[in-house]
């Protein structure tokens, strides 16, 4: 089904197919950062690759901030090169709440709890150094820390290192790309990637 979605323009009654759909981890054999979405959208639903809208800057900053060496375009789905690129550099890339939605706002606080115990055992499981929560008002209500602040956190997440960082959706108008591309190269210098320049 992807392969014949991804070559047409799909319209909202066809991105609302999706509502729910999961959408598999991206977990190398060896993962060093894992960042952690709040749920798939819609589109990254259709074409099974995190972070797939255009409007997202997640691939953008990580290229912006020299943690991958050439920019991923994940509009139509991961091409294979980019997948190995990804899973050689250490990175890996899951969700708090399995199902997609038009929002993130749609999600309930019960879904964001479950989620957190699902990834508490996941990171145990994956055994990253460092965990990357993209979002700090869904970690705030998913794992019950009303005043974090975005940045390193003072407490670990299943023996990792734990980061909250900004949202890259389009909708966070508080951040730039510089913004996030700084952020996201500061947590994968923890994690032990060998960053380049930026661009």
């Amino acid at each position: 089904m992807v392969a014949t979605i991804m070559s047409v323009r799909l319209t909202r009654a066809e991105l609302e197919q999706f509502n729910g759909a999961t959408l598999p981890d991206l977990l190398g054999d060896s993962v060093r950062l894992l960042f952690v979405g709040i749920n798939p959208g819609l589109l990254t639903a259709a074409v099974s690759a995190h972070f797939a809208r255009k409007g997202n800057r997640f691939w953008p900053a990580l290229y912006q901030g020299g943690v991958l060496p050439r920019l991923v375009d994940a509009s139509a789905g991961m091409r294979a090169d980019d997948l190995a690129m990804v899973n050689e550099m250490g990175i890996g890339i899951t969700n708090l709440v399995d199902g997609a939605s038009a929002r993130a706002d749609e999600l309930t606080r019960e879904q964001l709890r479950a989620g957190a115990k699902r990834l508490v055992e996941t990171v145990r499981r994956v055994q990253p150094r460092v965990v990357a929560m993209l979002g700090v008002t869904s970690y705030r209500e998913a794992f019950e820390r009303k005043t974090a602040v975005t940045g390193r956190q003072d407490h670990d997440l299943g023996g990792a290192e734990l980061w909250v960082l900004p949202n890259p959706s389009g909708l966070n108008a508080h951040e730039t790309l510089d913004s996030l591309a700084a952020a996201y190269r500061r947590a994968a210098i923890a994690a032990g990637i060998e960053v380049g320049p930026p661009p």
